[in-house]
Order: structure tokens, then sequence, then C-alpha cells
């Protein structure tokens, strides 16, 4: 046989095996899909930690970098209010601290309805990509009784990446979920 053709084949062969590795299977979606919907769920307490006015400085700046370190680097987070017509996007770090500087005596945000409406497509970088909608409900109050509430309607990317680490010398892979842009779809009384 040609040496062409068999160092063709190995490395056809290899290329064919590492495309593979890029599947999920149903299984492991599952598995990435839980990971995403808990990725969701801890931004969602760390942000109601860091709007609480009754959280100290120093704990809310700690929450403020595990946040981060959900997202994807560049990413952005919309705001919108009733009162204005514009949605404002900011970078996910100072969207925190902006949100810990909120100009309330008390503020309270949850989150629900977390639920996927997208299943993951894969991109050609073999990244999958997927949406996760939320409803956030948002109150601000002050001491003089005036009160602010809104529930918006959120989309959250979501990208899951292949990644390897290497444990006692042996490089093992794994899938990665990480968050992307969080945009507003509507924002409303109630």
């Amino acid at each position: 046989m040609n040496t062409k053709i068999v160092i063709f084949a190995l490395i056809f062969s290899a290329f064919q095996y590492a495309l593979g590795q890029d599947k999920i299977d149903p299984e492991r979606k599952k598995e990435i899909d839980t990971m995403a919907l808990e990725k969701v769920r801890d931004l969602s307490k760390y942000i109601s930690l860091i709007g609480n006015k009754e959280t100290p400085w120093a704990e809310a700046n700690r929450v403020i970098d595990r946040a981060v370190e959900l997202f994807m680097e560049g990413s952005t987070i919309s705001v919108s209010s009733l009162k204005r017509d514009k949605i404002t996007d900011y970078k996910v770090r100072e969207y925190f601290e902006r949100l810990m500087r909120l100009n309330y005596d008390k503020v309270t945000i949850e989150w629900f309805k977390i639920e996927y409406v997208s299943d993951l497509e894969q991109q050609p970088d073999g990244t999958f990509v997927g949406v996760i909608t939320i409803f956030q409900r948002f109150k601000g109050e002050n001491k003089d009784g005036s009160v602010y509430v809104d529930v918006t309607k959120k989309d959250i990317t979501i990208f899951v990446k292949r990644k390897e680490t290497q444990i006692n010398g042996i490089i093992i892979g794994f899938w990665d979920v990480l968050l992307g842009d969080i945009r507003v779809k509507e924002t409303s009384k109630k």
C-alpha cells in the first residue's frame, strides 16, 4: 500500500474520531442541561445577594467575583425599566457593581419560570449554544414608602464547550457550561 494513502487514512480516521468527541450523547446532554440550569440558579442567588442592601460590602464583592466566573469573557447584561423606553447593556462586572449601588433602601430580586427555550445547537467551532428564558421580579423600596416593581422576561445565552484538564499526567476531556449575554425580551408591571 502506498505510504501517502496510509498516512492520509490515519489522519482522516483521527479527524473523524476527534469530530465524534464533539458530539453530545443524549445521556450527557441531560447532564449538561442540568449543569446549565444549575448555573442559572446560582446566578439568581448571586444577584439576590448582590442587590440585597443587608449584604455586607465585602461579601457582595466576593459574590460579584463568583458571579463573573459564570460568564464568557465579554458578555453583557441588558437592563430595562418601566420608567424608560431604552434598554441598556452593561459588561457583566459593571452590571453587578451598579446593582450593588442601586439607590433604594431595600431591593428584592427573584427569578422564576427558569426554562430552556431552545435546544443546544452546534456551532462551526464545535461549541454548542442554547437559550434559557427566565422571568425576573424586581422590587425597590424606599423608607418614604415609594416602591418600584417590574417583571422582566430575559433570555440567557448558554455556551457548552469541550475542555481538557490534566490530572496526574493524564489529559481528561469534559464539557463546561458558561453563560453569555443576558437580553431583555420584555418588561411589564407584573
